[in-house]
Formats: C-alpha cells, structure tokens, sequence
C-alpha cells in the first residue's frame, strides 16, 4: 500500500460525510486517503432510517422548547430523553441549546438550514448521476400522521415553514385520504401531511459502500487507522494514530461523533454532543409500506430497508460510553405493532447509533480557527446522509480556494 505524502489530503472518517467528501475532492483531482478506525459505513452511516430528509428544516432548539423540554427529558423511555449517570457532562452543550432558542438565532438558524438544504438536494442528483446511483433510491415521499385535529392544528406552523422555503406537500385531513397514500394505518391517525419530494436509499451501508466502491476504483485508498491527534506543521499535517503517523497535505475531519475529540487536540472545544438513536431492522417486511412513515408526536419513523423494514428513531442525550437501553427500542417496535395492524413485531436486528450533535443543528464547515490545513466538516445530527453530498461540494470549494455556494458564516465553529 502507498504511503500517504505531503501533497495528498487525507479525509478522516469513512461514513457517508467522509466518503463523500473524499469522492468529491477526487474529482477535482486531489489525491486523497480516507481513514477510519473501524471501516466503511462502520458505525452510524449503516443503521440510519435512510432517509434524505431536505423538507426538516427546523432545529430541534426551537423558541420556548425549554419550557417543555423537563417534561420529556425526565421520561427515559420518551421521544427525548437525557440519561441521569450523564447529564452533569451535558450541561454546558445545554446552555448553548438554551441560547440557540433565543428567536433570532432560531430564525438564523432556519434560514441557513433552508440554503444548505437545497444545495444537497441538488449535489445529490448530481451524485446519483456521477455514480449510477439510481438503483439505490427510492422516489416515494414521506407521510408524516397525526392522532386528531388537535395535533394537526399544532403540525401546522411547521408546515408553513417549509412552504416559506418552497418544499411542495399535501395536508390530508381524513383516514381515507390518507389511506389513497398509505393503506393499513390504524385508523386513530386522521391527518397527515405528504412530502411527495421526498427521497430514500434502499439502503444507507449500501450507498455509503456504494461510493466508497467509486472511490477505491478511481484510484482512492481507504485504510483502517485509529486517529488519535492531528498536528500541523509548516509544510503540512502531521495525523498521530494508534499504528503511528502520517503526513498529509491538508486534513478533512470528518468523524461524526468523535470528530470534537480530534477538535480539541487543535485547541478548538466544540460542543458536540451525541444523539443516541435506536432502530430494530426486519429483515422481510410484513407490512404493505408505501412511503416513507413518520410519527411525529411518538418521535420514530419506519422505512423501507432493503426487503424489509427499519422502525427507528428517538433522541437519547448519553454521550459515547454509556451501554444501550434497547427499551427504547422495543417501545417504538410495540408501537408500531399497534400503529400498522398486521405488521410483525418479531426477528428483528436492535442497533443503537450515535448522531453527532450541535446545540443548534447545524453542522461545522470550516477550516479550523487555528490550523489553515484543517477543515472541519462534522455535526450533522440526524441530517448527515441528508447533507452529505452539499457538504462535499461546499468541503470541495474550501480546498480549492472557491466562492462556496452557499456562506458558510452560519457554520463556522467560533459561533460557539
């Protein structure tokens, strides 16, 4: 195998925002090396609900959640949860959380989640073509339902908000209606809303692979390296991992939810938190499900996975090293027994994934504050497959010295 030189970039992290970031970068001639320390798509890029989710454009700190917030976090089963043995740890990504709900930051926040938003839209079909990709998506939109007038009525600001941004939908107001969409519903969910724009993967380990495959092919190299600190220096970048170091021209950290280690070995204490989220997959699919299923007020979502079924979702604040609580995701199973009649809630696969989070929903992209040859590109939260291709294309830009397309002030890490 080569060895990495001074004039290759190395991107660190091969999930979906490393892999594509490096096929991006490829393209427009670089040299580059991915590194991650367990494979491609190893840990929260395979279990994802596969979602492309450009029609949330809301952050979860929104005006006066803090009011409710108690209420759900207190629930250790709920939608929200935060794990007591962690939440000393959590308080200082807390404040920043509070202060992002103030509603001009919320208003900010919005509008910079609406542009990148639809630059990933656009460098997603441009993907797609580039790789052959369209044998893994999935065109069936997203049907999020509602138990009664009062939760739609409640629904409807958000549905305005993504109307403001020009992101086509439907309100349905009637089970029969509903069911035209999506046959077999339990009855108790009597309106809905139905993005038809909305897309899948068949699978997310299938794409991510899918474009690693790419990139191996056009000439990339992907190695199995546990970083543990970056170092730069005058003529390049010095990457310190288990097995030794290698030098690289510039760096892309790109390691999800363990990118603020790396951060901090620079200087740089971000906020980053994780959002633990859990799924069970089915295997083969014992429901007739027609579009993408959300159920906003239980916090969870079921897709279409392959030939089966993905039931997932839920936000559980607990950091990296606490053990799981599949609890959370045997409820959202028994839930969806009861939500899809007939569907069967045995032989399924339990997955727990870590969503890197920052207090405000949007992700760093940016050259580090006190290293030029580094450039962050982490903390997507649940929107890294959805922001995947946008990230790679604004990552691509920064290499390059380009006017991004969208500004990237909003993303910048000394917000914080």
């Amino acid at each position: 195998m080569p060895h990495p030189t001074q004039t290759e970039i190395i991107v660190i992290g091969a999930g979906i925002i490393g892999v594509t970031t490096a096929l991006a970068l490829q393209a427009e001639g670089h040299r580059v090396r991915l590194l991650d320390r367990k494979g491609v798509a190893a840990e929260t890029s395979r279990g994802n609900a596969g979602a492309f989710a450009f029609a949330e454009l809301e952050p979860l700190a929104t005006p006066g959640i803090m009011r409710k917030a108690p209420k759900w976090l207190l629930d250790p089963l709920g939608p929200l949860s935060l794990r007591p043995a962690y939440a000393a740890q959590i308080l200082p990504w807390m404040w920043h959380f509070w202060r992002a709900t103030a509603p001009s930051r919320y208003e900010a926040a919005v509008q910079a989640q609406s542009g990148l938003m639809r630059l990933s839209q656009q460098a997603l079909e441009r993907l797609i073509t580039r790789v052959d990709g369209a044998p893994l998506m999935r065109r069936e939109g997203q049907l999020q339902v509602y138990e009664g007038q009062a939760q739609f009525a409640a629904s409807l600001p958000a549905w305005d908000l993504r109307r403001r941004h020009g992101i086509a939908f439907d309100l349905l107001e009637s089970p029969a209606v509903i069911a035209e969409i999506q046959p077999g519903l339990n009855p108790r969910f009597t309106h809905a809303g139905f993005t038809p724009g909305w897309m899948n993967t068949v699978d997310p380990a299938r794409w991510t692979e899918h474009l690693a495959a790419a990139f191996v092919t056009a000439g990339g190299v992907i190695e199995v390296a546990d970083v543990r600190a970056i170092q730069p220096r005058e003529a390049g970048v010095d990457i310190i991992t288990a097995t030794g170091t290698r030098t690289a021209a510039q760096v892309i950290v790109s390691a999800g939810a363990w990118s603020h280690h790396l951060a901090r070995t620079l200087g740089d204490r971000i906020p980053l938190e994780t959002e633990r989220g859990y799924n069970t997959t089915f295997p083969t699919a014992s429901f007739d499900l027609r579009t993408h299923l959300t159920f906003s007020n239980h916090g969870f979502v079921v897709s279409r996975i392959g030939e089966g079924l993905r039931v997932g979702g839920a936000v559980e604040l607990g950091g990296l090293n606490l053990p799981p609580n599949y609890r959370r995701a045997e409820i959202l199973v028994r839930k969806t027994a009861e939500f899809l009649p007939g569907f069967d809630p045995n032989g399924g696969t339990q997955w727990m994934g870590f969503r890197p989070s920052l207090p405000d929903s949007l992700p760093v992209i940016a050259r580090a504050p006190g290293a030029d040859r580094v450039i962050y590109a982490f903390g997507h939260g649940h929107l890294g497959l959805t922001q995947s291709a946008g990230t790679a294309e604004l990552v691509a830009a920064l290499v390059a010295g380009r006017e991004p397309a969208v500004s990237l002030i909003p993303f910048d890490p000394r917000r914080f």
